[in-house]
Formats: structure tokens, C-alpha cells, sequence
């Protein structure tokens, strides 16, 4: 069983994804803003993020460049689950380490398929 911290400042959109991971086995664990998700993750060190974009405090981006040049951090698999749909929020995304980018409103199969690739 692994642990999967899933982040987003939106009340509805933590709640449905959290209740689509529900059924995995997996431990999940909650944060409501980009600073929490840094201070979770350090202290959890959860198997894998599934990462909001736009956040308060901190936002995605920000937070995956940040755990992944961490060496505490590095290796945990980062997906983005996000509104943000054009091109080049994808390229810049992938270029802050995520090893995956998702977008809003998600597939659950979809997201369930990237989670057990990267676990």
C-alpha cells in the first residue's frame, strides 16, 4: 500500500478525487494549499502527489520544482491535475519535474492508470 497526498485548494475537486482514490487500497493523505503539500510531503514523504496548479501560497508548479530539486523529496512521483490545458502549461509542468500532467475535469480511469504506471 502506498501513500498518496493529493492537493487542491478547492473544497469539491479534493473531495472527488480523494473519493476516486478511495477505492485503491492506497493511504491518502489531504492539503488545501501549496505550502501545506511542502510541508506534508517533507514530513509524510508520500509515494506519489496528485498536484493542483493554481493554488494560493504556492502554486503547483512552484511546489513540484521545489520537491523535486530537494534530494529528501526528489523521487516522489508528482502527477498535475489541473484546469490549465493549453501546450505550454504541459511543457512547463513537465519541465518542473512532474512525471505526469493531467487535466480538469479528469477521466477516473485516467487517473487511476497514470497513478499504478508511476507506483
Amino acid at each position: 500500500m502506498s501513500t498518496i497526498l493529493v492537493v487542491d485548494d478547492s473544497p469539491t475537486a479534493l473531495k472527488l478525487v480523494t473519493k476516486t482514490l478511495s477505492t485503491t487500497g492506497h493511504h491518502i493523505i489531504t492539503a488545501g494549499d501549496g505550502e501545506e503539500a511542502v510541508k506534508k510531503a517533507t514530513a509524510e514523504h508520500p509515494d506519489l502527489m496528485v498536484l493542483d496548479v493554481v493554488m494560493p501560497h504556492k502554486n503547483g508548479y512552484q511546489v513540484c520544482r521545489q520537491l523535486k530539486t530537494d534530494a529528501k523529496t526528489k523521487d516522489i512521483k508528482i502527477i498535475l491535475l489541473t484546469s490549465k490545458d493549453q501546450q505550454a502549461d504541459r511543457f512547463w509542468g513537465m519541465k518542473q519535474g512532474a512525471d505526469a500532467y493531467l487535466t480538469k475535469p479528469f477521466e477516473e480511469a485516467e487517473l487511476l492508470s497514470t497513478i499504478a504506471k508511476l507506483l
